[in-house]
């Protein structure tokens, strides 16, 4: 079934950028390879977010398929959204092991005869104009889909929280890794929920659940559960951002600590011993693969690795317990937990 669904969402969005690059045709070429490199950007990845929406809305009884797919490519163009907007602050020129919207713009440009200042921009514009596309389109799914005005309303409300929200965590990811502060537990974890868990597990849970005709009280213990299982998927993302192989992450394990990325793991690392040497090199944009090494080791003995793997873990038993609590079908109850499971173990 998740395959067939998968499927469904993988034609919906050819369908989508193949409409678009039609149209984008009309005003030049570079305009064109804008939306094939969009449709480049959106390939590829884990489709957890659609996942999500089909699995909320069909564990609750749904049955329209075609309607709950619109729905999950919502959220899956928000995600591209977010991921290419999240390159453009951090800099990044690699995602998912090859050149992103950025870089393959900044290319265009050299190809072209630009220097260098001018390629930077082709591809900083670029990349910017390609997130609010997907971002506006990931509103048109919804806005245009064929249910009651209340329900299209709620899903709407549901779509303005994850941008909302995931747009005060990003500012605040990048506030404070650019202030000298100590990182504190609850601030990691307050970002984390806003800037991952809320658009990436609640809302898609509660937009399945809104779809399916849910309750509030199911819509509201889908949320609760998709927040903490959200917060400890990011907290084992940290983890693979440090010490996970880049081969399979296709991200550098050296990025989070030239960025100065406050995580779980700087967080204990700043309440023990070892603290003052992390933070000397922590953010630092000279930072070479050596003293990345260094760095990782240095978190590892000082505990952090393992006190990150148990924070992630607590939030993992606080969504069973989540599940637990709320009047599911046993089924859902099932998928949901065996995603909790996985959202910790990843990080192994």
């Amino acid at each position: 079934m998740t395959d067939v669904l998968d499927s469904a969402v993988d034609d919906g969005l050819r369908a989508v950028f193949a409409d678009a690059r039609v149209r984008a045709g009309q005003y030049g070429a570079h305009y064109a390879a804008l939306w094939e490199s969009l449709e480049q950007q959106s390939a590829g990845g884990k489709r957890i977010r659609p996942q999500l929406v089909n699995a909320a809305y069909f564990g609750l009884g749904g049955t329209d398929r075609s309607l709950v797919t619109r729905v999950a490519i919502s959220f899956e163009l928000l995600h591209t959204a977010f991921l290419i907007h999240d390159d453009v602050i951090d800099r990044d020129t690699v995602r998912r092991g090859a050149p992103n919207i950025a870089a393959q713009f900044a290319g265009r440009a050299r190809d072209h005869g630009a220097g260098d200042r001018v390629s930077a921009t082709w591809g900083e514009t670029a990349a910017v104009l390609a997130g609010d596309l997907a971002l506006s389109r990931a509103h048109r799914e919804i806005a245009t889909l064929a249910v009651d005005d209340d329900r299209r309303a709620a899903l709407l409300d549901i779509l303005d929280r994850a941008v909302f929200v995931s747009a005060a965590g990003e500012l605040a990811d990048v506030v404070h890794a650019g202030i000298p502060e100590t990182p504190r537990v609850d601030r990691v974890l307050a970002t984390l929920e806003q800037k991952t868990a809320v658009y990436s597990f609640e809302c898609p849970l509660a937009a399945g659940a809104v779809l399916a005709g849910a309750d509030g009280a199911t819509v509201d213990a889908l949320a609760r559960f998709g927040r903490l299982v959200g917060v400890a998927f990011q907290i084992a993302d940290d983890i693979l951002g440090v010490f996970g192989d880049p081969a399979v992450t296709g991200k550098s394990a050296a990025s989070d600590l030239r960025e100065g990325k406050q995580t779980a793991l700087t967080a204990h690392a700043a309440t023990t011993d070892a603290w003052p040497a992390i933070s000397a090199r922590l953010g630092d944009p000279e930072l070479d693969d050596g003293a990345a090494h260094l760095m990782r080791v240095a978190l590892r003995e000082c505990g952090a690795l393992d006190a990150a793997r148990r924070l992630a873990d607590e939030h993992v038993t606080l969504a069973r317990l989540e599940l637990d609590a709320a009047h599911l079908p046993e089924a859902l109850r099932a998928e949901l937990g065996e995603l909790a499971q996985h959202a910790a173990e990843r990080a192994r």
